[in-house]
């Protein structure tokens, strides 16, 4: 019974701790991002609610509570309530299988910087990462609205397309490290830099990111939003907290999905040509936590640097994008990993 009670306070305080700092991670990636579109627009940034604009944050979250509520007539208020929740939560979800660090010791007992190691994490991750889209075509439907329902319908078929794509990446990745756990596959890349898994399945990792735009639906990908075609798309409807909550669902999204490529293909939390004490301590906790942040950010400064400065896809050429060039890159590359593997172990050659 203690095991069990003292196994029940560790995940506890994990869960709290990740939570806490993921979620005030995203928070202020709106405010950066403010910061990064006012560079490269050559303008101010937020620069009144705090210095240099820091309490925006703030003052944006006082804003989406104070606003007035607003639900259409005609709608179904059940699933219009429900659907910018369910979008927040299944992109939250995420966060319980990523690594975020090393396994420490205190005490004598290790405790590891992930809430759940799962032996099928990269499953969990495709699956639950998949259910954003329910959210988001419930929202469209439920506001009986012609532009939100477009929305949606162009959300799941995105959604649809271009998850076949990023599922046949992360095939190959699977080939190669022959386990479904995050928390090993960045075992596996522990060492030198070239060890990283982006250096022996690239192409993988550039299907992989170009699916994470579209599964976030930001710029170019934003079709189901686009506001000079469909007017908002499926959040047309949307006021104060539920838009909030859509909106904030986005950020969670995208830097997930940034750790998530910083945890497949760039190592997660490990330290190139650095190797982990036989007693790991908090501060090598610490390390490997601001490491996996440092690669992850970098990630979420390329989404918005592409936001502000592409436009987007005509949907016609987003799908042709998916279907006619990234799926079937995607079956070409594991057909190509797979050979390779054969080869290397015919020859004796580590993979």
């Amino acid at each position: 019974m203690p095991e069990i009670v003292a196994f029940l306070i560790e995940k506890t305080l994990v869960t709290i701790f990740v939570f806490i700092v993921v979620l005030t991670v995203v928070a202020f990636t709106t405010w950066i991002e403010r910061i990064v579109a006012g560079h490269i627009q050559m303008r101010y940034g937020p620069n009144r609610a705090g210095p240099k604009g820091l309490f925006q944050v703030a003052a944006d979250g006082v804003k989406f509570f104070m606003k007035e509520e607003f639900i259409p007539d005609r709608a179904n208020k059940v699933l219009f309530v429900i659907a910018p929740t369910f979008t927040f939560m299944a992109a939250g979800f995420i966060m319980a299988v990523i690594p975020f660090g090393d396994r420490i010791m205190i005490g004598g007992r290790e405790v590891l910087l992930q809430i759940a190691d799962l032996n099928i994490a990269v499953l969990y991750v495709l699956a639950i990462g998949s259910l954003g889209v329910y959210g988001i075509i419930a929202g469209g439907w439920a506001s009986n609205n012609k532009y939100s329902l477009m929305g949606g319908l162009r959300a799941s078929s995105q959604m649809i397309s271009y998850e076949i794509a990023m599922g046949l990446a992360i095939v190959a990745l699977l080939l190669d490290h022959g386990t479904l756990s995050l928390r090993q596959i960045v075992l596996n890349q522990q060492g030198a830099i070239w060890h990283w898994s982006v250096f022996s399945h690239p192409i993988g990792f550039i299907i992989f990111y170009v699916a994470a735009f579209a599964e976030s639906a930001r710029v170019p990908f934003d079709l189901p939003e686009a506001e000079n075609e469909i007017v908002a798309g499926y959040h047309t409807e949307y006021s104060a907290m539920k838009f909030g909550l859509f909106m904030f669902g986005e950020y969670v999204h995208m830097v997930l999905g940034s750790a998530l490529i910083a945890t497949l293909y760039f190592g997660g939390w490990s330290i190139p040509w650095v190797t982990a004490p036989e007693e790991p301590g908090l501060l090598w906790g610490l390390a490997t936590f601001a490491v996996l942040w440092i690669k992850t950010y970098f990630f979420v400064f390329v989404y918005m640097w592409v936001r502000w400065t592409l436009p987007r896809f005509r949907y016609d050429q987003l799908m042709n994008l998916g279907w006619k060039r990234l799926i079937p890159i995607g079956v070409v590359n594991i057909f190509i990993t797979a050979a390779l593997l054969v080869v290397f172990q015919h020859l004796g050659i580590a993979g």
